[in-house]
């Protein structure tokens, strides 16, 4: 597997809001109301973090103005390759809705991840870079699995948020077994990812796409590559995104972009029992009950990591 990963930031190159400890489990929250419009100004009493129905003290937090790094992840295939500009076009969006002191790198990847962009705080180097990506013609391996395993393991180091942004198809030529690997990893780490699946007209239905090649992956292949990036989405906190057609990309990387900038970050002190423990979020009002979460009188929505695998005892 390549080594060139995006290298952290020195700590004189940027400065951390809070020091996180590994002796901390962190949470990235995101709060909308029932518009989908994001809730600034909350304060750390205004949350309550649940482990199996059990409160836990929340012993860090800071608000949503705390800086991010953003790793944009690119799966470089033949398949992508046909449909480039699609994405590439609305990348700008992107950058232009990120904070000034956030940072952002460029990562591609087919057999393994390789690092075209370190993290920087000029967003404006990540379109050019963009365009200067080389994509796989031939055949080969497609390791989505491995390669976001390598890429959370360069990216455990740095604190505050963290997030990748996964322009990808969502296909894997590794063994089911990588993909197992890969949920234990990503639940003990903090990095939440956006997938945004590429490939809309691969994805069609047969009856609808009457010209697919021949090679062409079957739809339920497409089925299961969109469950698999739910399922990235639902294990870290962030949302999915399928766009239909390319002007759907802009409006996406501006809500990812935004996203951001109003995430919490929360953090409890681990349990030290090697085992899963699955978080419940809440949000409470002003008599420091929780909102309901569904129905008609629910007000406020909370997106975070579904929890945390526990350190060894």
């Amino acid at each position: 597997m390549a080594q060139d990963l995006p290298q952290q930031s020195s700590p004189a190159a940027k400065q951390q809001p809070l020091q996180v400890t590994t002796e901390i489990v962190k949470l990235d929250a995101t709060v909308t109301d029932e518009r989908g419009e994001f809730i600034s100004g909350l304060r750390q009493s205004d949350f309550r973090i649940l482990d199996r129905g059990a409160e836990q003290p929340i012993v860090f937090f800071a608000p949503t103005d705390a800086p991010a790094q953003i790793l944009v992840m690119v799966e470089t295939s033949p398949a992508v390759y046909l449909i480039q500009s699609d994405h590439i076009a609305a990348v700008y969006s992107l950058a232009r809705g990120l904070a000034p002191d956030d940072e952002i790198a460029l990562v591609t990847y087919n057999d393994a991840p390789r690092t075209i962009l370190p993290f920087t705080q000029d967003k404006a180097s990540l379109t050019a870079t963009l365009e200067q990506i080389q994509y796989t013609l031939g055949f080969g391996d497609l390791n989505l699995f491995d390669s976001i395993s390598a890429v959370l393991d360069s990216l455990a180091p740095a604190t505050g948020k963290k997030a990748i942004l996964l322009l990808t198809t969502g296909l894997d030529s590794s063994p089911a077994s990588h993909w197992d690997a890969l949920v234990q990893k990503l639940r003990s780490s903090d990095v939440v990812i956006y997938p945004v699946a590429l490939g809309t007209a691969l994805r069609a239905p047969a009856k609808k796409n009457k010209n697919k090649a021949p090679s062409t992956p079957e739809p339920s292949v497409f089925a299961a590559a969109d469950k698999t990036l739910r399922s990235l989405a639902d294990i870290t906190g962030g949302r999915a995104f399928f766009p239909e057609s390319p002007s759907d990309f802009a409006p996406m990387y501006r809500e990812i972009a935004a996203t951001l900038r109003h995430q919490y970050l929360l953090g409890i002190a681990p349990v030290h029992d090697g085992q899963f423990h699955p978080l419940t979020a809440q949000v409470l009002d002003e008599n420091g009950q929780p909102y309901p979460v569904a129905g008609k009188n629910s007000s406020r929505k909370i997106f975070v990591r579904e929890g945390y695998l526990a350190p060894a005892p």
